[in-house]
């Protein structure tokens, strides 16, 4: 597991290791610029020529002292200096006289086209107003040359905190950055300038992070798969109850139903239309079936929860006035993990309509947010999952589906303030969000914006705390799991031509290397 900082934490981070810790800032730029050089150095020829575009904060010193490094090994490097000198900070002021005193060329004036490779230390993680002016001509520049750049520590004109571009930002095809990882080369539209991400360890203490600090998976965390025991049965494993589907929509419940078996679901039940179940049981033979209708719906979900260990209900579920019904009941009665998904959200989101309809004419976005959530809260078990894609999410807070994109990190805050539901933002970068946890997923591919991949994801979580995982660490690592088989489907099918089902698919594949552990 890795953490991912915002701007501000780093910037913590950074003054502890020096102010509290005792390591001098000049230090840690002289570690940070051999981090870069040596980066450079993988793609540079001695014939080359290198610029380092260098801006007048700590970002650019170190930028100035990576040109010196590279001078030093033989390399023909210029730096070429934007921003007035008095502007310098103490550190850049410091590597400008040694680089003077050297002898490397200084330039303020210069031409991209003249160089192979850029090194980008324009703005560091501490800018924070839109770029424009001289800094907007060299980016652009910079964009439009045929040159391979590498920026320090994350490209200029990037929020670090979000991901959102100031502007106007350099597109780097590598990022030496520096400590941990920044959030804003994680998500959108930040990790397409990005590139490459290069983590170089230059000394930074280790604050204690706090529990809101996001985290990611790598292939290790893997092992926090549940585990699977020689001398168990199918009772050891869960059961999952799926409540999904309709006459003429059954393909969610068996997506959902599918992946719940293929992540070790012991049992998986289907409760459904009845007129859905000889198509489901031709589809999911291993599954066991029961229908609701009108006049026995009481007793066939009382007995359905019963069966169940965890549960699922929306996918393919409708919004009519008997998924309504199933939805309440089920609400009220479980006493086991829920996890609701697709129509079941937009259920939620019409039951709120419904109740407090005059919160919809609140001007405040923020507020009329968290009054739809508090309200809905009280419909809901304490610790359900919920799992909107954001055109969800945005009729279940009516927060404006433009403005979640580029404020998913505040969104996350919004949903899990003063309750205890599990949410999972589903995005290109999905943050999975409650009370005391924060992660951003890394996995997966463009191929999985397809139908069915939302239901495949329901069912691998569903699995997961079937098997035995709380349903914080089930919503995790099935969002990093349900991202690796996506991957892997692309692999054998293209992101081109990958469907929901290839998903499932490639579940085995990911998992084969942990079978079998503990037995």
């Amino acid at each position: 597991m890795r953490y991912a900082l915002d701007a501000v934490q780093m910037k913590n981070l950074d003054k502890m290791t020096i102010e509290q810790i005792g390591i001098p800032a000049m230090v840690l730029m002289e570690r940070a610029a051999l981090y870069v050089a040596e980066q450079v150095k993988e793609h540079a020829k001695q014939t080359d020529k290198i610029i380092a575009v260098c801006g007048t904060g700590n970002n650019g010193g170190d930028g100035i002292a990576a040109a010196r490094i590279l001078h030093l090994w033989g390399y023909n490097v210029t730096i070429g200096v934007i921003g007035e000198f008095e502007k310098f900070s103490k550190e850049c002021r410091e590597q400008w006289k040694i680089a003077k005193n050297l002898g490397l060329s200084i330039r303020t004036e210069w031409e991209i086209a003249e160089y192979n490779i850029v090194i980008d230390g324009i703005f560091g993680i501490g800018l924070s107003k839109p770029v424009g002016g001289e800094y907007a001509k060299v980016i652009k520049s910079i964009n439009q040359s045929d040159c391979y750049v590498v920026s320090v520590d994350i490209p200029s004109g990037v929020n670090a905190s979000d991901g959102q571009v100031f502007c106007c930002a350099v597109k780097a095809n590598e990022t030496v950055t520096f400590g941990e990882q920044k959030l804003g080369l994680l998500l959108y539209p930040g990790a397409t300038y990005a590139g490459k991400v290069h983590i170089a360890d230059i000394g930074f203490a280790k604050e204690k992070l706090d529990s809101l600090t996001y985290t990611y998976y790598e292939a290790a965390d893997l092992d926090k798969l549940p585990e699977r025991m020689a001398y168990s049965n199918k009772g050891s494993y869960g059961r999952v109850l799926v409540i999904a589907g309709t006459e003429n929509m059954t393909g969610a419940a068996y997506f959902s139903a599918a992946a719940a078996y293929h992540m070790g679901a012991g049992l998986v039940k289907i409760l459904t239309a009845k007129k859905a179940i000889p198509v489901l049981q031709g589809m999911l033979p291993e599954a066991l079936f029961a229908a609701y209708d009108e006049e026995n719906s009481e007793e066939q979900i009382k007995k359905a929860l019963e069966f169940a260990t965890v549960i699922v209900i929306g996918p393919g579920l409708s919004t009519e006035d008997m998924a309504k019904k199933l939805l309440l009941k089920v609400c009220k009665e479980a006493r086991v993990p829920l996890i609701v998904d697709a129509d079941g959200i937009n259920l939620l989101a019409k039951l709120a309509d419904e109740m407090i309809p005059e919160v919809s004419e609140m001007t405040d976005e923020v507020e009329r947010f968290h009054q739809r959530i508090h309200h809905i809260m009280d419909i809901l078990p304490k610790g359900t999952i919920l799992t909107p894609h954001l055109k969800e999410l945005s009729r279940l807070t009516l927060y404006p589906l433009n403005k979640i994109p580029c404020n998913l990190i505040d969104i996350a805050g919004y949903c899990t303030y003063n309750n205890l539901m599990i949410y999972v933002l589903k995005d290109s970068r999905t943050i999975v969000a409650s009370k005391d946890l924060r992660y951003i997923n890394v996995s997966g591919t463009h191929g999985m914006a397809t139908g069915g991949s939302g239901d495949v994801l329901t069912g691998i979580i569903a699995g997961l705390i079937a098997g035995g995982l709380e349903a914080g660490k089930a919503a995790t690592l099935g969002v990093y799991l349900h991202g690796l088989a996506g991957e892997e489907a692309a692999k054998v099918k293209s992101t081109y031509s990958m469907l929901a089902g290839d998903i499932i698919g490639a579940l085995p594949e990911v998992l084969r290397n942990h079978d079998g552990r503990n037995v």
